[in-house]
């Protein structure tokens, strides 16, 4: 479904081209002082005009439609809407037909039977992560002092950033980036053993991002070719800390004191404009795809505060939970 949490819950809607995209957050208590102002930030890590990112430019400017009165939160649900204003619909008349290789396309034809919005994606685009950043500049209210920092580490596997992606322009193709996102501050004892470890709740929104392919927390997969001895965090506070943080911050499901430390593989962008084989959906024969239209090169380069506000949402539905 559209929709996660239980005493911090958001629903997210909207499409690529539509008239714009938009989250419903429910549970937020009254009195939090909410302003435009404060999602300015964030919301500037998320856009786009630099190197490597589309050329498509949306103000994002959020309009409060329910929820925030005077600028504070009214204990009702609040209704964030940003709206679509540079669009170019008719780049996206060939993937109607012919799903591009590598994006959701074609599944969602299937899923839905042909009645999505096919534009730039429709409902399954990176798009709707404005949204997602809306939300999760509120989460980040409650959750305070609690920080959460996430920063592109690598792209390509390459520490230069401008080389790799120069190389990448140049090739008229697309390339993938690595996440590292962390938690400081945050209390021994949030989470529960089991389907809501603290890994699962971050985990199930973290992969709600387009475009995200692994998250490993910790030493991640590399725990697999380590020595107990080598693994185990040893204890040295009556506060947690711990003199290794192999563990990421997390035992048995459960924050343990120290920083919630992952990483996350974001995949290449789908969207490239080198020719690609792909089906026609209307005849059944391969035909060729030259992908038009405005697309990041490098999608990892927009997505460390979308992975941020993921984490921010499903911590503060811990939170609430624990506060009743």
């Amino acid at each position: 479904m559209n929709s996660f949490g239980e005493k911090f819950r958001v629903q997210i809607y909207g499409e690529s081209h539509g008239l714009g995209v938009g989250i419903i957050i429910d549970g937020i208590p009254p009195g939090i002082p909410i302003h435009v102002a404060d999602f300015e930030h964030d919301l500037s890590r998320r856009r786009s005009g630099h190197m490597g990112t589309t050329t498509r430019v949306e103000s994002d400017v959020p309009e409060f439609m329910s929820g925030i009165f005077k600028h504070f939160s009214t204990g009702a649900p609040i209704n964030i809407f940003f709206r679509n204003s540079d669009v170019r619909s008719q780049d996206y008349e060939d993937t109607k037909l012919l799903p591009r290789p590598g994006h959701a396309d074609f599944v969602a034809h299937r899923k839905f039977l042909g009645y999505n919005d096919y534009r730039g994606g429709g409902h399954f685009s990176g798009r709707l992560t404005a949204a997602i950043v809306g939300a999760g500049n509120v989460a980040k209210k409650l959750l305070h002092p609690i920080k959460i920092e996430a920063n592109l580490s690598e792209i390509g596997g390459h520490k230069n950033f401008e080389d790799i992606l120069a190389l990448t322009i140049q090739k008229n193709d697309s390339i993938g980036g690595l996440v590292n996102c962390q938690v400081l501050g945050i209390p021994i004892g949030w989470g529960e053993p089991f389907f809501n470890s603290i890994e699962s709740m971050i985990s199930h929104l973290v992969f709600s991002i387009p475009a995200v392919k692994g998250i490993e927390f910790g030493s991640g997969f590399g725990a697999a070719k380590m020595f107990g001895s080598e693994h185990n965090d040893e204890i040295i506070s009556m506060d947690g800390t711990t003199r290794t943080n192999y563990s990421g911050g997390i035992n048995g499901g459960i924050s343990n004191g120290n920083t919630i430390s992952f990483n996350v593989s974001i995949k290449p962008t789908s969207s490239i404009s080198k020719p690609q084989s792909t089906i026609d959906l209307k005849t059944g024969n391969i035909n060729s795809l030259e992908i038009k239209g405005r697309h990041d090169v490098c999608i990892a380069l927009r997505a460390p505060v979308v992975i941020e506000a993921m984490t921010a949402i499903a911590l503060a539905d811990l939170k609430l939970g624990y506060e009743i």
